[in-house]
């Protein structure tokens, strides 16, 4: 994919064809929901060389917002009920936006200049130093400096110019960060104990107490009717249950599995 290429060695023919299409793809977590409170590493069932060949990689949670799923629910209950819905016309019109885009692919051919390279070659070698430190998911390799690269000059299309410049390169470098540094931080959403005070250090305790309560030894249980049960009987704040089970996890106290059930262990 980074290099638009595809390599086919079959039945004794070996040769390379160009490639004319973009990959989108999405996949759930392995547990099925997203956990703020675990490695990314530990969520993602891919091998790290086909991540590293995406440009950009993104984290799409399901956030719990009273208003947006409101929203959300009175638009999917009207397109069941046949209710019209208002076509909003954009700036462009479909056709308008297809010339354009064919325009900008086929006749500008931006190149990098100098202060923009320069700035290119300063940010990946200190992403490259962060990421080692960090151990990080996604590897970064040359692969993702040629996906900055590819960003930038895209940028640079959009706005019909012959040269890719520094604010091509930030822009880049931010959409960059945001998406595939931010996945591959395996520390994201991730706190210390070290970090807590002592009334939540309390509280932890009797999280994890009020769940040896409910499982017994060898037993199963929901994972999130587990976690309603800490909230809603024993006064626990959600954030809380759920740091106590990822914790019980990690001192394998609690197994995950199927299904999205805990067992504890015998």
């Amino acid at each position: 994919m980074e290099q638009q290429t595809i390599s086919i060695a079959k039945a004794g023919i070996t040769t390379m064809l160009n490639t004319r299409c973009s990959v989108v793809a999405a996949a759930n977590p392995r547990f099925g929901t997203y956990d703020d409170l675990t490695n990314t590493a530990d969520q993602m069932d891919f091998e790290t060389t086909i991540l590293s060949r995406f440009d950009m990689v993104f984290l799409v949670k399901d956030v719990r917002d009273p208003d947006r799923d409101y929203n959300l629910c009175k638009h999917m209950v009207s397109l069941h009920a046949g209710e019209a819905v208002e076509a909003r016309e954009g700036p462009l019109s479909v056709q308008e936006l297809r010339k354009y885009l064919s325009y900008c692919r086929n006749r500008c051919d931006p190149r990098i200049t100098p202060d923009a390279a320069e700035m290119l070659k300063n940010h990946y070698v200190s992403i490259r130093q962060a990421m080692k430190q960090e151990k990080a998911t996604i590897p970064i390799t040359v692969r993702q400096l040629e996906a900055i690269i590819r960003m930038s000059e895209s940028l640079a299309k959009m706005e019909m110019r012959d040269d890719v410049g520094v604010g091509h390169v930030e822009e880049a470098l931010r959409l960059f960060t945001v998406s595939t540094l931010d996945s591959a931080n395996k520390d994201r959403a991730t706190v210390g104990l070290e970090t807590l005070s002592e009334e939540e250090k309390e509280e932890l305790q009797k999280a994890e107490e009020q769940i040896r309560r409910l499982v017994p030894r060898g037993g199963r249980k929901n994972k999130f009717q587990l976690e309603s049960m800490l909230v809603q009987t024993a006064g626990i704040e959600e954030r809380m249950a759920r740091r106590a089970i990822h914790i019980m996890l990690m001192r394998n106290e609690l197994q995950e599995r199927a299904n999205s059930t805990l067992q504890r262990d015998a």
